[in-house]
Parts: structure tokens; sequence; C-alpha cells
């Protein structure tokens, strides 16, 4: 009986079971013996088959399919917008330069070394931009009007500003520390310090000018910093100590102390009248900024209610609504440093309000940011044109820069010296912040479109030096900061140890044994 029953499996063919056996015992085979490679050819033939199936499928398809959905959508747009989507035509230009920052971003997406993080997207959106002004054809024809530039720009910041403000725990923010604290607003505002005066002797800015430019280099970036950290993190690295949390708390702390103080300055750098009255006038649009931010935050904490349907999608267009609102209203009513700052405080009120349910409108906020990444680098990476800059300028800016990295460094070292991590852990924290990116690039532009709008030349040329440190910051300290990060956690910070599942089942037994053994 038993070798009846074998009989079948072996070879026959007859009945449905049967074909699905030797299907199965078939794909063993393939799975064990790679196919013949062709003639010729050192591809398998199954490699081939797949490459050249009919319909297309895998890379071919998803291939084919992108660059249709590419031309579909430059099709539309033009059969719209007529001359406007040609070559020379501003919608052309910021379509061709928005495709080429996503491809950018994908390109420097895929490059990883060994077990390190891989090098920051937004790198790769920002070398296309900066290649795209920078080669000869292609600037001819890639045109972009400014004010359209400035727009998405600034839509890219209100989002980014959102985030930020939906991002914040209130409970963390009541845990924190004296070191946490210190860890905040020390390091930023030493490094903005320096670069305040380095840019004063250097570059000759004014002091409300180098102050700016000082807020621009004193913020982190979340991009790069974030990310690593919870790789270090799911490795197990510094987590005993906290050092991870600890960083990726004071970070957002960090980013908006620098954030207010730019935007703080901006205010003073374009109002006339006294030094005191441009200080009055600082702390007025501070003022006026978290005021209205916390009426419009009270505001969508309720409207819409919690009983009516697609709630998350209509908090989430809420939200961006009056986010967006606030950035360009502000600079339409003579308040430009009061826009950025309403909408970190509009969002984390809201977001204390929606409690768990936040996650959800987080989700639909990170994708909007998703596809207005690749216009904020793209569009900051276009505005710096080579030809522009001189060589003295470039080699003030790299050493303002390095300085400034230095000074603040040492702050951070500093900073921690008391909070109970050794030696090792107290590097790696100063190391640790040395990435920009997100917050340069959201803000280091701003000052430069407030000074086009006031048509003022002279605070133009300010505001193209803001500019090009900004741009040069992310250049620089990005790759080396995810490159500086990924090497270090590992040799810099303890590993957690943990238990093996056989340990723990081990213990429990054991426990239990001796629960059960007479007394």
């Amino acid at each position: 009986m038993h070798e009846q029953s074998e009989e079948p499996t072996a070879g026959a063919k007859g009945t449905d079971g049967n074909a699905q056996t030797e299907e199965t015992a078939l794909l063993n085979h393939c799975t064990q013996q790679p196919p013949e490679p062709t003639a010729g050819s050192s591809i398998p033939a199954r490699t081939w088959r797949q490459i050249f199936a009919c319909p297309p499928q895998g890379l071919l398809a998803q291939t084919v399919t992108n660059v249709a959905f590419v031309v579909l959508v430059w099709a539309v747009v033009w059969s719209i917008t007529g001359a406007e989507c040609l070559p020379g035509g501003n919608l052309f230009g910021i379509l061709f330069l928005y495709f080429f920052a996503v491809i950018g971003g994908k390109i420097f997406g895929f490059i990883k070394i060994g077990t390190l993080p891989p090098l920051p997207a937004l790198l790769g959106m920002l070398l296309a931009g900066f290649l795209i002004r920078n080669t000869p054809f292609i600037s001819d024809f890639v045109q972009i009007n400014l004010r359209w530039s400035a727009a998405l720009r600034n839509i890219a910041l209100s989002i980014i500003l959102t985030r930020a403000g939906l991002g914040l725990d209130p409970k963390a923010l009541k845990k924190l520390k004296a070191v946490c604290l210190r860890l905040a607003f020390g390091p930023c505002l030493s490094e903005t310090g320096t670069a305040a005066v380095l840019a004063y002797l250097f570059l000759h800015l004014p002091w409300q000018w180098g102050f700016i430019l000082g807020f621009v280099l004193g913020a982190v970036s979340p991009a790069v910093v974030v990310p690593s950290m919870l790789i270090l993190q799911s490795g197990g690295y510094g987590v005993e100590k906290g050092v991870p949390t600890l960083l990726m708390a004071a970070g957002s702390i960090d980013d908006i102390l620098a954030i207010t103080g730019f935007n703080t300055c901006l205010g003073m750098a374009f109002s006339s009248g006294s030094t005191l009255y441009n200080v009055l006038r600082g702390v007025l649009e501070v003022a006026v900024g978290i005021a209205a931010g916390g009426i419009l935050g009270m505001f969508i904490r309720y409207f819409p209610s919690h009983d009516q349907a697609s709630l998350a999608w209509k908090r989430s267009c809420f939200i961006l609504g009056l986010s967006m609102f606030a950035v360009f209203g502000s600079i339409y009513f003579g308040f430009p440093g009061s826009g950025g700052l309403c909408t970190l405080v509009l969002a984390f009120v809201a977001g204390v309000g929606w409690s768990d349910e936040k996650r959800e409108i987080e989700k639909i906020v990170a994708i909007a940011w998703n596809i207005f990444q690749p216009f904020l680098f793209g569009l900051i990476g276009a505005e710096v044109s080579i030809t522009s800059l001189r060589p003295e300028t470039v080699g003030l800016c790299v050493a303002i820069l390095g300085i400034a990295l230095v000074v603040r460094i040492i702050a951070t070292f500093l900073m921690v010296s008391f909070a109970g991590f050794n030696f090792k852990e107290k590097v790696f924290v100063s190391l640790a912040w040395i990435p920009k990116a997100t917050v340069q690039a959201a803000i280091g532009s701003l000052a430069l479109d407030t000074a086009r709008q006031h048509q003022d030349e002279q605070k133009e040329k300010y505001g193209m030096d803001v500019l090009t440190v900004a741009f040069l910051a992310i250049l620089i300290t990005a790759p080396i900061g995810a490159l500086v990060i990924g090497l270090a956690g590992p040799r810099l910070l303890q590993k957690a140890q943990t238990k093996s599942k056989e340990d723990e089942e081990g213990a429990e037994v054991g426990e239990e044994a001796e629960a059960c053994e007479p007394s």
C-alpha cells in the first residue's frame, strides 16, 4: 500500500494533485540548480525570459510605467497651458526640474556603503537643481519664474514646519531634563553667535543679517539625524542611556529655536526705524505669531468635529491650508517673521488636542512633504549659479561654516559633560549634530525672496550670501554627518545586552521548577 501511494507522486500527470506535485518538484529542482545560460550570454535563460516577458514585468514594467506617467503629466499640462509647457516656458521648467530632482533623490537613495545608513535623497535633489542651473544647454530652456519658485519653496516650508509642530510630544517635553534643555539651547546659540560675528568680520554683513545667517546654520537636520538615530536604536546602540532619544528630542527644540530666531531677525532686518523700534517689532512679531497660532490651533481642534466622515483628511487639509495661509499672509501683511512661528504653534496646539488620532494626520502631511520635497531642494540648488559666485566668497563661507561647526561641537561636548555619559558617548553626541539640510533649505532662501519683494539690491546681495552658506552647509555636512553617525555610533556607543529567547525560557522553567519543589 505504501509503494502504491508513492507511484503517482513520482511522475503521473493525470490528476490535479499529481500535476501540483510535479510542479513542486520542478520548482525545487530549479531552486537547487540554476538554469543553464544561453549561448554567448552570462545571464541565465530564466532571467532573459523575465526581462523580455510579454507583457513586461518587474523592473522593465516599472520603468515603462514611470516614463509613461511623466509623459502623461506633461501632455495634460501642455494641452491646458500650451506654450507655457514647451521648452523655455515656466511650467516646462518646473516640471523638468521636479522630475529630475526626483530621479536625483532616487539615485542617491540607492547608494549604500556597507552597514552605513544610505546617503540622504535630498542631496541628490539639491545637486540635480544645481546641475540644471549650471549646465549651459539645459539652463537655456529651463526657465522658472522667481515668484513661482518662491511660492513653491514657501509651500514646502509650511509643510515642514507643520511636521515639526505635530512631531513635538508634550509628554516628552514635560519630562525633559536639564541636559536636554542645555543640549537644545547651548550649541544652537553658540553656533549662531559665532557665525554672526564671523559674517560681520568676513562678509561685512550687518549684525541683523549676521544673525539671520547664524540662525540658518544653527539648526540640525531632522531628515538626516532622525533616520540615523532610529537605525542605531534598532541595533541597541546607546539605548540604555537614551542617547538616540535625547538627540531626537533636543533636536526638535533646537530647530524650533533656530526658526524662531531667524523669523525674529528677518522681521527686524526689513523694518525701518531705530534699533529699539526694530527690537520691539521683533518681539511683536513673535507675540503675534504665537497668539495667531494658538487661536487657529484651538479652532481646528474642534472643527471638523469627531462625528464627521473622513476626519483625518479634513483635518489634514485644514492644518495644511492654515499653515500656508500663515506663511503667505504674514508676508502680505508685513510681518514675515510671524508666519513660521504661527505654523509651529498651531500644529502643536492642534496635535495636543487630537491625541492619538494625530498619527493619521502625520501620515497624510508626510505624503504632502514627499510631494513637495523635490521642489524645495531642487529649487534651492537651482538658485545657486557658479557664474555669480566669487571664489573668495565661497572660501569665506566655507571658513565660517567650518569654524562655527567646531564651536558647536565643543559647546555640545561641554553641555553633556555632567550628564552621566562616558567620554566616548560625549564624543558621539558632539559629532551627531553635524548634518544640516532640511531647515537650511526651508529658510535659507527666505531672506533672499523677501529682499526681492522689497526690490532692495543691497539686501538681495546679503540674501544671496545667506543662501550660499545654506547651500554649502547642506552639500558638505549632510553626507559627512550621515557617514560620521553611521561609523562612530557602533564604535562609541555601548550596545544593549539583550537576553536570547532560550535564556528567557530557561529562566522561566527554572523559576517554575523552584516553585514546584517541596519546602
